[in-house]
């Protein structure tokens, strides 16, 4: 049993780490949020993980609850790893939703790892799926830092079919200090639909602390 607090707790119905970069170029800074919850998660060592947590979104004052339920499982399957994982969740601001996701991995070096993901979202109030498929490369360059390289591609179903945003990035992250803070830096390069897929580039930071015994 955690204590969490973090960002935007929408962004989780993603699972990849770089989930803010789906949504970016609809946020402004009024929009973003804070959510503080209480997480349960079983352990990692088994094939099953379940995990669930309740909370609000901050301020408290303006009552905002949130719920969500996750379930994941993770199978090799030749040379590759197979994950699929499902979440159930209600926001205030969002209504009831779903999320399913598959990822395929393969290991490609010692320091090298490719991760196919395809994850799809539906929303009961806008009775819209949303699909991301992404392709990236996770490459490990010491004990510190890493680099994700990533293309994507984003679509909705309602009112009909259509490509929202297509975006190319690198996320570099590193381990500043032991193993509970981290700084990610991350250039993009987006052609949303809203912009007629012109291309529109931009930059995330973000700083995370990770407040936990075990680290």
């Amino acid at each position: 049993m955690r204590l969490w607090l973090e960002t935007d707790p929408e962004d989780e119905i993603h699972d990849d780490p770089t989930k803010d970069t789906h949504t970016l170029q609809n946020k402004s800074t009024a929009t973003r949020s804070t959510g503080l919850a209480a997480r349960y998660t079983t352990p990692e060592e088994t094939a099953w993980r379940f995990s669930s947590e309740a909370g609000v979104k901050l301020p408290i004052t303006h009552l905002d609850p949130f719920t969500r339920v996750k379930a994941e499982y993770s199978i090799p399957v030749g040379d590759w790893r197979l994950k699929a994982a499902e979440s159930v969740y209600w926001f205030n601001t969002l209504g009831l939703g779903e999320t399913t996701q598959f990822d395929l991995e393969k290991i490609l070096s010692s320091s090298r790892l490719f991760r196919s993901s395809s994850n799809v979202t539906w929303l009961k109030d806008k009775l819209n799926f949303d699909l991301v498929q992404s392709f990236s490369v996770y490459h490990t360059l010491n004990n510190r830092s890493v680099v994700i390289y990533q293309v994507s591609a984003s679509w909705i179903t309602n009112p009909v079919f259509q490509a929202t945003d297509y975006v190319t990035l690198a996320l570099y992250r590193y381990r500043m200090h032991q193993k509970w803070l981290y700084l990610e830096l991350s250039p993009q390069l987006h052609f949303p639909k809203d912009k007629d897929y012109s291309p529109s580039p931009a930059f995330s930071l973000r700083l995370e602390a990770l407040f936990d015994e075990s680290k």
